[in-house]
C-alpha cells in the first residue's frame, strides 16, 4: 500500500520537499549539539527540562487522543466515525514517534537511550513511560494497517484484530497518565505536585488532539476527493468543547489551591507565569496569549449555532490547539522549574539551535503523517470511504 505515497500532485511533492528541507536544517544543528553538548540549548542547571521535554509532553497527549474516535466507533458502533477512525490512529503514530525523537535529542548523547533497555529499572516511572509509548505505537501500527488493508480488499477486518483494538482503547489513557506521574511524583516541584495532574493532562489531550484532527479532516476534504463527513467533524467539535471546558475548570482548581492555601511554593510559579516575579517576566505575554485563545475558543465552541459553522469551528480548533500548546507545551514545564527549590529564578528561553531541532522533529512527524494519510486517503477514495465494521 505504500506505493500510493509515491504518486501525487506538485503541491504534494512541494510539501514533501519543504519538510525535508526543515529536517535537513534541524539535523545540521543537531550535529552541532552532538559535538558540543546540550550547552547550545537554553537549558541550565536550574531548568534541566526545556523545549524538547515540553514538546514531548504535549505530543503524548496528541497521541492519546486517538482513542476519542476509536472508542465511539468500536465500543458504541458510532458509524459517523467509521471514515475517520483510521485518521485518528494514523495521527497517533507520528505523534508517538515525535515523542521518542524529542526524548532522543534531549538525552544529548544518543547511546544514553540504550540505558533504558540495557539497564531497565522497574522502580522508575521513565521505564514505564518507555513501555507504554512503545506499546501504543505498536498497537496503532498493527490495528490501523490491518484494518486499512482489509478495507482495500473490501472485506471485514480479521477477528483477531478486535482484542488489539480494545487493548489500544485501554492503553491510550495510560500513556498520558504515566507521563503525568513523571511530574506529579517529584516532591521538590510544588507546581507539579498535584493530585489532578493526570486528569489535567487527559483533559488537555482530549481537547488538543481532536482539535488537530478536525483541522486535518478539513485539510483532507479540501485537497482530496475524500470527505470525512460533516457529522464526524461536528461530533469532534463537541468532544473538543467538553474537554476544553474541563481543562479550564481544572486549571481554575489549581489557581484556587495555590492562592487560597497561601503556600508560597504553590503560588510563585503561577505568579511568575502570569504576572512576573521579582522583575522576571519572560513568559507572561505567552501565558496571557494562551488564556486569551482559550477564552476565544470557548466562546466559539459553547454556542452550537457558531460551532456548526465549519469555518468558525476551524478557527476555534486553532485557538484550542495553540492555547494548549503554549500552556502545556511550554508554561507547564518551565513553570515547574521557576523558581527553583531555593527560591532563585533562572529564566529559560529556547535557543535557535534548540528551536530548529524541535521544528525538524515536528517536520519528521508531519512527513510521516503525510505519507500515512496519503495511503489512507487514496484507499478511501478508491473504496468510497466507508469502513467495513
Amino acid at each position: 500500500m505504500l506505493d500510493k505515497a509515491l504518486t501525487g500532485s506538485k503541491t504534494y511533492w512541494g510539501w514533501i520537499v519543504f519538510l525535508l528541507a526543515i529536517i535537513g536544517a534541524g539535523f545540521l544543528f543537531y550535529l552541532q549539539q552532538f559535538a558540543t553538548g546540550l550547552g547550545v540549548t537554553g537549558m541550565s542547571r536550574d531548568v534541566s527540562w526545556g523545549f524538547y521535554i515540553s514538546q514531548f509532553t504535549f505530543l503524548v497527549g496528541v497521541a492519546a487522543s486517538g482513542v476519542m474516535v476509536v472508542l465511539p466507533y468500536y465500543l458504541h458502533n458510532y458509524k459517523a466515525f467509521g471514515k475517520i477512525t483510521i485518521l485518528g490512529e494514523f495521527l497517533a503514530i507520528p505523534a508517538v514517534i515525535m515523542c521518542m525523537l524529542f526524548i532522543f535529542v534531549d538525552m544529548g548523547q544518543p547511546l544514553r537511550v540504550l540505558n533504558v533497555l540495557l539497564h531497565p529499572t522497574p522502580n522508575s516511572v521513565m521505564f514505564y513511560d518507555m513501555m507504554v509509548l512503545s506499546g501504543y505505537l505498536f498497537l496503532n501500527l498493527l490495528v490501523g494497517w490491518t484494518v486499512l488493508h482489509a478495507e482495500k480488499k473490501g472485506i471485514a477486518p480479521p477477528k483477531w484484530v478486535k482484542p488489539f483494538v480494545y487493548l489500544s482503547i485501554a492503553w491510550a489513557p495510560s500513556i498520558h497518565t504515566v507521563t503525568a506521574f513523571l511530574y506529579a511524583g517529584l516532591p521538590g516541584r510544588h507546581f507539579w505536585l498535584s493530585a489532578i495532574m493526570a486528569a489535567r493532562f487527559l483533559a488537555s489531550a482530549f481537547a488538543s488532539g481532536p482539535a488537530l484532527l478536525i483541522l486535518l479532516c478539513l485539510i483532507v476534504r479540501k485537497f482530496t476527493r475524500f470527505d470525512p463527513g460533516k457529522e464526524a467533524i461536528q461530533a469532534l467539535g463537541k468532544i473538543v468543547t467538553y474537554f476544553m471546558i474541563t481543562n479550564v475548570f481544572f486549571l481554575g482548581l489549581e489557581f484556587f489551591t495555590a492562592f487560597y492555601s497561601g503556600i508560597p511554593g504553590h503560588a510563585h510559579p503561577f505568579v511568575y507565569l502570569y504576572a512576573g516575579l521579582e522583575g522576571y517576566n519572560k513568559l507572561v505575554p505567552l501565558m496571557w496569549l494562551s488564556s486569551i485563545l482559550a477564552v476565544a475558543a470557548l466562546i466559539l465552541l459553547v454556542f452550537p449555532q457558531l460551532r456548526k459553522n465549519e469555518s468558525i469551528l476551524a478557527v476555534a480548533s486553532i485557538c484550542v490547539f495553540f492555547s494548549l500548546w503554549i500552556d502545556k507545551g511550554f508554561g507547564l514545564i518551565v513553570g515547574g522549574f521557576v523558581p527553583n527549590p531555593f527560591e532563585r529564578i533562572t529564566e529559560y528561553w529556547p535557543t535557535v539551535p534548540e528551536a530548529t531541532i524541535s521544528l525538524a522533529v515536528w517536520a519528521v512527524g508531519a512527513l510521516i503523517l503525510t505519507v500515512l494519510y496519503k495511503v489512507a486517503v487514496s484507499i478511501k477514495e478508491d473504496t468510497g470511504g466507508d469502513a467495513i465494521h
